[in-house]
């Protein structure tokens, strides 16, 4: 079973696949956060994207940078500037939810018309000198609108379809409608994978048992939460205190090395998810939620840490 490291935008960029695998092995993959905007065509990344996309983050990992775009031209281009620094594959990103994304036809957007979508793919695939794989949502506002968009896919030339079996009107809201999924990796040509609320084995082995030709799982919110998750569903040991704690210093570190002061507001992002560690996330979030100053958060941490 392949485990990967769902893209989580302002979370799970290079320092914390870098910091994860350090304390916890590395993973099968990881996958970038968006790279948004894309370079016009004869331009290069800048800025964040530069430093998140520099192969010397990435070293000795597995990583799938993934694109949201809507422009074929500069979603191709992008893909060969991949190319040339390295990377195996590029992910287009057509789940994201964010209303602002939508708006602009871009993420989940880009499903509201399937004909669009299938040029775009059909287009980008057969200009990409990198394979190309998909992660998407199974529709707008309605589950029944992935029959369609399905037939779309399996049209294309695909390395791989991941499915986060809900519509974007969800959100991250609801229970995920994991037989859309269980259709797809039915009916698909190429592989597909599952991504949505695994957050446990139980979760996992209830999947397998629907859907026992899964053979990659792309773990999200839950390995925020649980960062040894992916060890334990290979059936290794279950998250230590000592090692939260030395996977909080590590990120905290390279954090504050990275950005400074900022790397605070960065960290009880983090800590919205990881706060369910403990056996009072009440009283951690409170202990947490009033610092602002590197002093005030690393007091508040050493507490946490005694509770």
């Amino acid at each position: 079973m392949l485990y990967s490291m769902a893209p989580m935008e302002g979370i799970t960029g290079s320092v914390f696949r870098r910091a994860h695998a350090e304390v916890f092995g590395a993973m099968g993959r990881y996958y970038t956060p968006f790279v948004s905007p894309l370079p016009k065509v004869g331009g290069h990344f800048v800025g964040r994207n530069k430093r998140e996309l520099d192969p010397a983050a990435n070293a000795g990992l597995d990583v799938v940078p993934q694109l949201l775009g809507n422009d074929a031209d500069r979603v191709v281009w992008a893909a060969g500037l991949l190319a040339q620094m390295g990377y195996k594959e590029v992910n287009l990103n057509l789940g994201c939810p964010s209303g602002a994304v939508v708006a602009k036809g871009k993420g989940a957007g880009m499903l509201r018309d399937p004909h669009a979508l299938e040029a775009f793919l059909q287009d980008v695939c057969e200009r990409s000198p990198l394979p190309v794989s998909v992660k998407t949502r199974i529709g707008i506002a309605d589950d029944s609108e992935f029959d369609e968009l399905l037939d779309v896919y399996s049209h294309c030339p695909l390395a791989e379809l991941i499915v986060h079996p809900r519509v974007q009107k969800d959100l991250y809201r609801g229970a995920p409608r994991q037989a859309r999924y269980g259709e797809a990796l039915e009916q698909a040509p190429f592989p597909v994978a599952y991504n949505g609320d695994i957050r446990c084995a139980a979760d996992a082995e209830s999947l397998t048992k629907k859907y026992p030709r899964t053979r990659h799982i792309m773990l999200g919110r839950g390995l925020l939460a649980n960062p040894a998750l992916a060890r334990e569903l290979a059936g290794g040991p279950a998250l230590t205190m000592a090692e939260l704690r030395r996977f909080h210093d590590a990120l905290y570190d390279a954090y504050t090395e990275q950005m400074g002061g900022n790397a605070v507001a960065r960290m009880k992002e983090w800590w919205g998810y990881a706060e369910g560690c403990f056996a009072d996330p009440k009283a951690v979030h409170r202990a947490l939620r009033k610092a602002r100053r590197a002093d005030e958060y690393e007091a508040a941490v050493e507490k946490v840490f005694s509770l």
